[in-house]
């Protein structure tokens, strides 16, 4: 028999809501958890889950994103492969799945229940009844990913149900997706056997969720933060609380992960039990995640802290294995990714492509709102006696267009408000759900170079402020392949120039990301056009 390990410290036992001093034994799983005076200047806690994420948002595969989430305390990962399902459908996940085989953490993936996620624009692929019904009979996921056609419950769309019907087949978790849902819609959707939201943008509107048996994901990502908003519900319904990130990108998963939401909630003053229940316990429940709650029999999945007040974590645990020790350079290679998948068929542009035409009326907006996924629908008057619409920086109002980039095709053009551009422009091909370029800016021209650039590229990210700087993204356009450092200091490098054309939003591409999402409020472009969600449905762009 192998020898068993130990680690000595204050341990924080969430079971009996008590830390005393002692010393846990361990070899892949807690042999013996003994209470004795030793020295108790490190804390023992149980490993932190990250209860919603689409790790392609961190533009880093699975692999490289453990690598830096282990620095964090994070040990499991509840994963929405929504993204590169977009792109790539079937294989893209089963790509995600081969690469996290190996990881740090443990990834627990979802099967997509809304690929495409409208057909109002245009994906890669498409995850039909019977390749979810695949996913679950193989193994390969363990919940449904966010139903975020809510109105497609409501009004029983026979695919969305199939696949709903699919997943109480296997009997996994239903995740959902409906932010500002209430009332009788909300209790319809709920009835559907859909249990989560992390979506809920208001308190009242997460209340009233939870009321209804719902778990309430609090989300700190990099473009859309709720935690202040929500975090009261702790104290309210501490065992339906999980915390996630959903959307984050790679400079700011350097910084701090859960770790840092349960040190905030902690500076709050809420429980400190409840409080790792959130961050460990409740979603390792919910979604069937082997239990690691330093008790005998776990998983030894556990981090060492330095103190509560900070969370800085010295050393993680996964499996009784030590995948972080403080030190970067301690950590094990990763394996090269081998071949990229992908999938890009776009043209570039020229200038025509980016006209549009003055009739003499009034126009849409987006209008951007820093931190936020939600926008709001605004109106412009016509520009006057001039032929053509163009950016006005100077008001704040600037291009925005969205590129298919899975056939030739002219783009969607539209106009933006909130960002702050005064010159350049940015442009991405990560662009939720279909991953189509978006890109917007103060001239054409600087329109066009951007995204003829991700176009040779085959994805990426790139901005132009006097000289054009890319990113390129070739595992589906979505993640990079170098590690999580590089692609992070790029990352950074390409925020500081974004700065230069005096973009003010706090996440630039996280945000502009959004843009084209056509299930989150108010106003949203999609390739195929402007799109208010409100009413679902497309939308002129002249008044």
């Amino acid at each position: 028999m192998e020898p068993l390990n130990q680690v000595q410290g204050t341990i924080v036992d969430t079971q009996s809501r008590r830390m005393f001093r002692g010393t846990v034994w361990f070899d892949t799983h807690i042999r013996s958890v003994v209470e004795e005076d030793c020295p108790g200047d490190r804390f023992i806690l149980p490993g932190l889950v990250d209860a919603h994420v689409h790790v392609e948002s961190s533009l880093l595969p699975p692999s490289e994103f453990a690598r830096l989430a282990v620095r964090h305390g994070t040990v499991a990962v509840v994963s929405d492969p929504h993204e590169i399902a977009n792109v790539m459908g079937v294989e893209g996940i089963r790509f995600l799945i081969e690469n996290a085989r190996d990881a740090d953490v443990r990834f627990l993936f979802g099967a997509p229940s809304c690929v495409p996620a409208t057909p109002f624009e245009t994906s890669g692929a498409s995850v039909s009844a019977l390749d979810i019904e695949d996913l679950f009979r193989e193994g390969l996921a363990g919940y449904l990913s966010e139903v975020m056609n809510f109105p497609g419950v409501l009004h029983a769309d026979v695919e969305l149900m199939q696949k709903i019907q699919i997943a109480h087949k296997y009997n996994v978790p239903l995740d959902g997706h409906a932010p500002g849902l209430r009332g009788s819609g909300l209790a319809q959707y709920v009835a559907a056997g859909i249990s989560t939201d992390h979506e809920c943008f208001q308190l009242d509107e997460a209340r009233e969720k939870a009321r209804l048996g719902m778990h309430i994901l609090i989300r700190e990502g990099s473009a859309s933060a709720n935690f202040e908003e929500l975090i009261p519900l702790l104290a309210e319904y501490p065992r339906q609380v999980m915390f996630c990130t959903d959307d984050l990108h790679p400079d700011d998963l350097m910084k701090g992960h859960i770790n840092r939401m349960v040190a905030r909630a902690l500076a709050k003053g809420y429980d400190l039990y409840d409080t790792l229940d959130a961050a460990s316990r409740n979603p390792a429940l919910h979604y069937g995640l082997p239990p690691a709650l330093l008790r005998v029999g776990d998983p030894a999945d556990f981090l060492l802290a330095e103190g509560l007040e900070n969370m800085k974590v010295l050393q993680t645990y996964r499996d009784g294995r030590l995948v972080w020790n403080g030190c970067p350079a301690s950590q094990r290679q990763i394996a090269p990714l081998g071949e990229l998948p992908n999938r890009f068929h776009a043209r570039e542009l020229c200038l025509e492509d980016l006209r549009v035409p003055n009739i003499g009326k009034p126009f849409r907006a987006i209008g951007a709102i820093d931190g936020s996924l939600i926008t709001r629908s605004l109106e412009f008057p016509s520009p006057g006696d001039v032929p053509e619409i163009v950016s006005q920086p100077g008001q704040d109002l600037v291009k925005i267009l969205v590129l298919n980039r899975y056939r030739p095709s002219a783009p969607a053009v539209g106009f933006i408000s909130g960002t702050g551009i005064r010159k350049g422009a940015l442009a991405a091909s990560v662009a939720h759900d279909s991953h189509n370029i978006v890109a917007m800016g103060a001239d054409d021209q600087s329109l066009v170079r951007v995204v003829n650039a991700l176009v040779r590229q085959r994805g990426g990210i790139a901005v132009c402020c006097d000289d054009l700087k890319v990113l390129p993204l070739p595992v589906a356009g979505l993640m990079s392949a170098w590690s999580g450092e590089e692609t992070s200091a790029m990352y950074s490098a390409l925020q500081s120039v974004a700065r230069g054309t005096g973009c003010s939003l706090s996440a630039p591409f996280m945000t502009l990301s959004f843009m084209s999402l056509l299930v989150i409020p108010e106003l949203k472009l999609s390739d195929r056009g402007l799109f208010h969600v409100g009413t679902f449905s497309p939308i002129p762009l002249y008044v």
